[in-house]
């Protein structure tokens, strides 16, 4: 039974991170079952995902369950982030995309959404959405997603260049429109969802629980010496966008705690120091990966008792 009715209005928000969206999955796994085992598409109002967080976002808000979202991820991720040459992994995630998504569009989804790109040429974010109510502008021309497909938005969102080639979209006004990944704007995508809820939609601050999983923090990870693996954890370009990404999440969770401090939120994003959870959005070992899946549902448990305060 939908739990969309009730006088909360109940946001879920996902972090981008590449592989390390296995976490996430951890922390989802958990939430689904307290919630009572049903599409979380049927418990939140609005899903915003960027990223990893955007194709996980995307597939529940379209009805998948999490183990059916991390039976997908096991089978596709290893096989998109193992490529070396950029151009390799975007093949990759294209057929991923396809392979999930199909020729679906935005009337698919069964929830508010909020899928996070970035506009390349005009430096500023580019969000797909699927209902007029959530414009902030422009509402009498609102089309769904711009008029493309999930799959298209998705791979936008994730185009986290340079470990990505950009993603090229054309919209329904015939707009030709080179978009890079939702991280360099935000992250962290809690902050849009709450605008969007509070601005566009407007719900009362007081109703709004927001649930904000990140993807977990880790050390660097020791590649081997002289690989292909080794070098691209060299080059600066690299090393900067992760750092960058890094350093986005944590500023858009501390503008949202000075902003909404009054918004009902539990963010959930442990840190790891232990050197044997080293790793980065490009893991492919399917026995870290399901290492960082046991660490979100550990760290679900250590906040279960103000999630379920705040969304039952």
């Amino acid at each position: 039974m939908s739990d969309k009715g009730s006088e909360k209005f109940r946001i879920l928000s996902l972090d981008g991170g590449g592989a390390k969206g296995f976490y996430s999955l951890g922390v989802l796994h958990e939430l689904e079952a307290m919630l009572g085992g049903g599409p979380l598409c049927e418990r939140f109002n609005l899903i915003y995902g960027t990223s990893t967080g955007a194709i996980i976002g995307t597939l529940l808000a379209v009805g998948k369950s999490v183990t059916e979202i991390h039976d997908l991820y096991a089978k596709y991720v290893p096989t998109v982030m193992k490529p070396w040459l950029p151009s390799a992994k975007t093949e990759k995630l294209a057929a991923l995309a396809n392979e999930i998504f199909g020729d679906m569009q935005f009337d698919a989804v069964r929830t508010g959404i909020g899928i996070v790109a970035t506009n390349w040429a005009k430096e500023r974010p580019m969000i797909f959405k699927a209902e007029p109510t959530q414009a902030h502008g422009r509402v009498a021309s609102f089309v769904p997603g711009w008029g493309v497909r999930l799959a298209d938005a998705v791979q936008a969102s994730c185009s986290a260049y340079p470990f990505f080639l950009r993603k090229t979209i054309t919209t329904s006004d015939g707009d030709t429109i080179e978009l890079g990944d939702g991280g360099f704007c935000a992250n962290n995508p809690s902050l849009y969802a709450i605008a969007d809820a509070v601005e566009a939609l407007g719900v009362r601050r007081s109703a709004i629980a927001l649930i904000s999983i990140g993807v977990g923090v880790y050390p660097s990870p020791k590649r081997a010496p002289l690989g292909p693996a080794w070098l691209a954890n060299k080059l600066p370009s690299i090393q900067l966008l992760q750092k960058t990404l890094e350093i986005n999440t944590q500023s858009m969770e501390q503008l949202r705690k000075v902003l909404f401090e009054d918004v009902g939120t539990v963010r959930i994003s442990n840190t790891y120091h232990q050197p044997e959870m080293a790793t980065d959005l490009l893991e492919h070992d399917l026995a870290k990966l399901n290492i960082l899946r046991q660490r979100g549902r550990e760290s679900f448990e250590e906040h279960e008792g103000r999630i379920r305060a705040l969304l039952v």
